[in-house]
């Protein structure tokens, strides 16, 4: 998870070339934009779930063969959910309460982001300890995921370029469930990029699939309130800061660093061993994998910037709870209920995303100064928290939506409306 910023270049003084390097510009454009891309597509699922509610609620007037029907039917995303909530534990109340109405989403409780910083350490431990023993399931595993996300980022082109030539109907494959034939052209298209970038490892591949992880998970996983997000993001803090800078202090190496950059054996070719195929075994690539964004620099050949994708999504999901809370506020306010609008002063006037979103742009601009400086591996965490969290957290206690933010903030008071 730690964001890393490899390099290989002479020791020198800082510049402000270095620091707009190529790499770098591309680390900061491209985070960003998956960032705000993935908390539109949740924001977007989230209006879409809206409405399968009231079409479930249509049909439970009808009959129960056609909320069977309805129910029946599995869309990529949830598929998606699936295998993303695997690395969480089971379903909570909420999730199943979500899953019962047509959400396709994972929703972190207290435990969950109490309990990720442990599991993150004992998974990081294991990569560790035990890479070359399990470096197989590791590729496999990371193949059989980045192309199921890597399917979800496809959808939405998949579904403009399909429009004119389907008529949206659900093809059924079994217990697999049924699937539109956008899904059905993203997951193929999906699949034929893993299995290029598997026969090539090429770093281009590796971070199309990462960015489809990334995606994924900030449009699938949320946060509930503002609490949740403090305690997974402070703890995170932590355990990123541990792992890049103490672990050598009992490793006698930077464990963060050292499983980030270790590839893989590619598993074309450890079949290939086992069947005597010499020719292929020497033509697989070993595999890097897609748990970091790669940006090699075009100025200098031997430098290249990396991000870790969990510097990506664990931010990215607090920027998505707050797009939602936004939009949320909005509809409070545009409401018939909400009664004579308040006078709007210039803070009202700010965003909590806009807000949030500047505050991790100049955290990772942080983040790259630092690692410019020290010429050594930073936690970008250790700056992306800070600069993200603690001016929403200001801007909310100005707004005075702190307290409704910590806990609960997308449940209506009905008792204070009765009361009006």
């Amino acid at each position: 998870m730690g964001a890393t910023d490899e390099q290989m270049a002479e020791p020198g003084a800082i510049t402000a070339i270095s620091v707009v390097d190529s790499s770098r510009l591309s680390t900061f454009v491209i985070s960003i934009l998956l960032i705000v891309y993935g908390s539109f597509r949740s924001l977007n699922l989230e209006q879409e779930n809206r409405e399968k509610e009231k079409d479930k609620t249509n049909y439970n007037g009808f009959s129960g063969e056609n909320d069977g029907k309805l129910m029946e039917s599995i869309s990529l995303s949830t598929v998606c959910a699936r295998c993303l909530s695997s690395s969480l534990r089971p379903a909570t109340s909420s999730n199943r309460r979500n899953a019962s109405v047509g959400f396709d989403v994972q929703t972190i409780d207290t435990c969950q982001a109490m309990f990720l910083p442990i599991a993150a350490s004992v998974s990081l431990l294991v990569m560790f300890l035990f890479f070359d023993s399990l470096q197989m399931v590791f590729a496999i595993c990371t193949a059989i995921l980045a192309t199921v996300a890597f399917a979800f980022l496809l959808l939405p082109m998949c579904q403009y370029l399909i429009r004119p030539c389907s008529s949206g109907q659900k093809i059924s494959f079994g217990i697999c469930g049924r699937f539109t034939a956008a899904e059905i052209m993203s997951f193929c298209l999906s699949f034929f990029i893993v299995c290029i970038w598997v026969l090539t490892g090429h770093w281009l591949l590796m971070d199309a699939l990462g960015m489809g992880l990334c995606v994924a998970f900030i449009a699938l996983v949320r946060l509930p309130s503002l609490k949740v997000s403090t305690l997974l993001l402070v703890g995170l803090l932590i355990y990123d800061v541990f792992w890049v800078f103490f672990s050598s202090y009992i490793f006698s190496t930077n464990v963060m660093v050292k499983v980030a950059t270790r590839p893989a054996e590619n598993p074309v070719g450890i079949f290939a061993k086992k069947l005597h195929l010499s020719g292929l075994v020497r033509d697989a690539p070993k595999l890097s994998l897609p748990g970091k964004l790669v940006f090699p620099s075009m100025q200098n050949s031997s430098h290249f910037s990396m991000l870790g994708l969990g510097d990506i999504v664990m931010p990215g999901l607090l920027l998505c709870f707050v797009l939602r809370y936004d939009a949320y506020k909005k509809s409070q306010l545009n409401s018939i209920e909400a009664g004579i609008p308040q006078p709007i002063n210039t803070i009202q006037k700010i965003t909590y995303f806009h807000c949030s979103l500047i505050g991790y742009f100049l955290g990772l601009l942080t983040a790259t100064v630092s690692s410019e400086v020290f010429k050594a591996a930073q936690p970008a965490l250790l700056y992306l928290v800070p600069f993200t969290l603690l001016p929403l957290l200001t801007m909310a206690y100005l707004k005075g939506d702190l307290r409704r933010m910590w806990n609960e903030p997308f449940i209506n008071n009905q008792s204070s409306k009765l009361e009006v």
